[in-house]
């Protein structure tokens, strides 16, 4: 539905701009766009090197670097949560885990 805007018309969105583009699969797209957000916040958080954080998600700094720069990179929605996992807690020193944060992913 186009409506009147000051400098000229403009579509409102359905709430996910993949799908207002048009993209296939838009829906999974968000939801990778969503979880890469999280990742990001809890990297800075860390304040882990590119290098350290890739050891710790068991991935190549390549691949982080492109999480942390928003830039589009072939990974799983499951690939992503296992990040998130990973990054959610810490090893006790009895190797055991321990949940370390909780973040809403809205």
């Amino acid at each position: 539905m186009k409506e009147p805007c000051g400098m000229g018309d403009y579509e409102k969105s359905s709430g996910n701009v993949f799908a207002d583009l048009g993209f296939p699969d838009s829906e999974q797209e968000l939801v990778k766009a969503k979880l890469t957000v999280q990742i990001y916040r809890l990297l800075k958080d860390r304040d882990s090197t590119q290098a350290e954080a890739a050891k710790l998600l068991d991935t190549t700094q390549a691949q982080v670097s492109a999480l942390i720069h928003c830039r589009p990179v072939s990974v799983s929605v499951g690939r992503l949560m296992g990040f998130l996992t990973t990054l959610w807690q810490c090893k006790n020193e009895d190797g055991s885990l321990q949940r370390i944060v909780s973040i809403p992913l809205r």
